[in-house]
């Protein structure tokens, strides 16, 4: 038999037996369709978060109170974590490699202007922020440079908090109440959205000082750091640990976090999420594959005339062999092919209900999907093919 021959001989089996095949490769359907929902979630998640990152630049390192990772033995105290203070930003300035420095106090207050009133998020920041997070001013200015320690009583509104406020009157010049405290807005800032979940648009932003005063603390929620080389993130980091263990009785009771550190924790979970990802379709697929053997097992006995004739015409065992393989590689394939598209259909699905939801499918993963989906195919028939080539023609003939 020509090789066309046999590829005819067993997609018309396949054909012949639509149910059938269909069940058989249900199993592999499911197992390809999780991976490929999952898989295009997690990694969409992880592009998301890496642009959210990238849009404050590549040079910016985060300093939090307290460490990540601690050890010894308890004291029988027990332990406060030491704050993060407005001398301590400003001692970092004079650190190598560093360029701007932004100490951020942050808490949730009312905005009032006249009978209007609004819950935001308020950040109490410095004049440096519009370059440290890269972030527009759409008119008039933002918080001017000066003494971060002195608490002046200006404030720059989000747009969608000045419209909600304000309606289509501006908002310069006027006087807010927040936090009980009367500010002068100075300037609006240009529209930015939703960024790691937090509306930019819906906020207000006022003096560092100020903002510990509303919020009655003596400590920084972050210093933002924007050092000078893009390449040497972690020379910059040493550096801001080295000036503030000076500053804190060469105690490290701090976190330095660059955006590498951000991106690796991210992708240690994901890790994760792919490693449960693989467990799950790694057990559907063994419920594919069984089910491919077993139907191809009960094929093969169904269909012993007609191996006896194939035999009895002149077939060889492999060429009996390559047609049950083929037909176990058709299903196997055609399950995986089937297990993409509604993985990709789920996906879409799930994108227009959850509109912001991130998916991201390389092909690469596309490919990976129904080569490992052949693969069980071809495994799973290779028994089943075995035992066709086993059959003596003449007994086969008499079968029926």
């Amino acid at each position: 038999m020509a090789p066309e021959d046999l590829v005819k001989f067993a997609a018309a089996s396949v054909v012949s037996h639509r149910l059938r095949s269909l069940l058989t490769t249900l199993g592999i359907v499911i197992g390809i369709a999780s991976v490929i929902l999952l898989t295009a979630l997690g990694q969409g998640t992880r592009d998301y978060i890496a642009s959210e990152f990238s849009q404050f630049g590549t040079n910016l390192l985060q300093v939090n109170p307290g460490r990540i990772t601690t050890g010894g033995m308890p004291t029988p105290m027990g332990s406060t974590v030491r704050k993060l203070t407005i001398d301590d930003a400003e001692a970092l300035r004079r650190a190598p490699y560093v360029q701007q420095v932004v100490p951020v106090a942050f808490g949730q207050g009312r905005v009032e202007a006249g009978e209007r009133s609004r819950s935001v998020y308020i950040y109490g920041v410095t004049s440096d922020v519009p370059e440290v997070w890269k972030f527009g001013v759409g008119s008039g200015q933002f918080l001017p440079p000066g003494d971060p320690r002195h608490a002046a009583s200006v404030a720059v509104l989000g747009p969608k908090l000045a419209a909600e406020l304000y309606g289509n009157v501006s908002a310069l010049g006027a006087y807010v109440r927040i936090g009980g405290r009367r500010f002068r807005v100075i300037g609006l800032m240009a529209s930015k959205g939703l960024m790691l979940g937090f509306d930019i648009d819906d906020a207000a932003y006022i003096p560092v000082a100020a903002a510990q005063q509303i919020f009655n603390q003596d400590g920084l929620l972050e210093i933002d750091v924007v050092f000078s080389n893009t390449n040497d993130s972690a020379a910059a980091a040493d550096a801001v640990r080295h000036v503030l263990k000076t500053r804190h009785d060469n105690q490290e009771d701090f976190t330095v976090t660059t955006q590498t550190d951000m991106l690796q924790t991210v992708d240690r979970i994901l890790g994760i999420v792919a490693w449960a990802v693989t467990g799950i379709g790694a057990i559907s697929l063994i419920v594919g594959a069984i089910g491919v053997l077993t139907i191809m097992w009960i094929s093969v006995g169904e269909r012993t005339s007609e191996v006896g004739l194939l035999k009895a015409i002149g077939a060889t065992p492999s060429q009996v062999l390559l047609i049950f393989l083929g037909e176990a590689t058709m299903l196997s394939a055609a399950g995986g092919v089937i297990g993409v598209l509604v993985g990709l259909g789920l996906a879409e699905a799930v994108r227009a209900v959850f509109p912001g939801m991130p998916f991201t499918l390389s092909p690469i993963y596309v490919l990976a999907a129904i080569a490992t989906s052949t693969g069980v195919g071809l495994l799973s028939g290779v028994l089943p093919a075995r035992r066709a080539t086993r059959l003596d023609p003449v007994e086969s003939l008499h079968a029926e």
